[in-house]
């Protein structure tokens, strides 16, 4: 390898950096949103809603299946741009129960 030039080196660090925060940014946007609404009195994990989404299904209430491991990866692709071309059958969610929300610990508990 020959040697690196500044702007080679400085390109390098500009693109970790961006790597770093793509990686680390819904870490931060969770303790921002979490320290918001601890400001403001209400529920740290729902805000109050009483409710969260399921982390399986992400709130709609059913799952595709199929493709690698149990998981369509090209249907999440194509889900995440708004399009539904997946031909996967969708099958009810078993965390949640094909209802999409749990109730909030947090609230549910303090409230008993």
């Amino acid at each position: 390898m020959e040697s690196v030039t500044a702007s080679e080196l400085a390109g390098f660090a500009v693109g970790a950096l961006l790597v770093w925060a793509t990686i680390s940014a819904p870490r931060i946007d969770a303790f921002i949103s979490s320290s918001q609404r601890r400001s403001l009195g209400m529920c740290k994990r729902c805000g109050d809603l009483r409710m969260i989404a399921c982390s399986k299904c992400k709130g709609v209430g059913s799952t595709k299946s199929g493709g690698l491991f149990g998981v369509n990866i090209l249907a999440d692709f194509y889900e995440s741009f708004g399009k539904d071309e997946s031909n996967a059958p969708s099958i009810p969610c078993t965390r949640c129960n094909a209802k999409g929300r749990f109730q909030c610990p947090d609230c549910c508990s303090q409230m008993s």
